[in-house]
């Protein structure tokens, strides 16, 4: 978080938070009542400053005012970068995932020291790369369809990522449970205590 913030928390403690103006899209774009926010130095400052509360209400934190983002999907938005490494949309490099998940969409979800971050549309194919099947293999293409229709039939399909010589099983979620399972609030109001 910004000094410039922190000093402005501390000499107005009381100022109450608003909800209902930023969101954050399935892409990892910020967007302001609908409209994406383009202006580099306004996502920078967004990104540095985005945190959660207990409550699993994720914010921005402008100067003493906390504003709450509504979620497309999860708190977090991945990529794979051009050094092929994965990071968060607000650009820190993610070290180790520790869970794997495909939903009934198809979307891939990691978890990671931080929280559950979906993977950007954009970097699937990337990330693809990163798959294996039950022998070990990278998988291929109709490997990799058959195996998402396997978990959404709630069977196990042997699919594992390997990130940073780590094997992790793939399973398969509900969209609907992710909020619930990771504990966040995908739309929350600022006056909720």
């Amino acid at each position: 978080m910004d000094d410039t913030v922190r000093a402005a928390m501390a000499k107005w403690p009381d100022v109450p938070g608003l909800a209902g103006w930023l969101s954050l899209d399935e892409s990892g774009h910020w967007r302001l009542k609908g409209e994406p926010i383009t202006h580099a130095g306004l996502v920078g400052f967004i990104n540095r400053n985005y945190d959660h509360d207990e409550q699993g209400r994720w914010f921005f934190q402008n100067g003493p005012q906390r504003g709450f983002v509504s979620l497309d999907y999860t708190p977090w938005v991945l990529y794979v970068d051009g050094g092929n490494e994965l990071c968060r949309h607000t650009g820190e490099h993610i070290e180790a995932v520790d869970g794997a998940w495909i939903d009934e969409e198809g979307n891939l979800l990691l978890h990671f020291e931080d929280g559950v971050g979906l993977v950007d549309s954009d970097s699937l194919a990337a990330i693809a790369e990163w798959l294996v099947d039950a022998n070990g293999e990278r998988a291929a293409p109709e490997t990799l369809e058959a195996a998402v229709e396997t978990l959404q039939a709630g069977k196990d399909a042997g699919l594992q990522l390997l990130q940073n010589g780590r094997a992790i099983d793939v399973g398969f979620i509900n969209r609907a449970d992710v909020p619930k399972r990771f504990g966040f609030e995908p739309d929350p109001s600022a006056d909720e205590t």
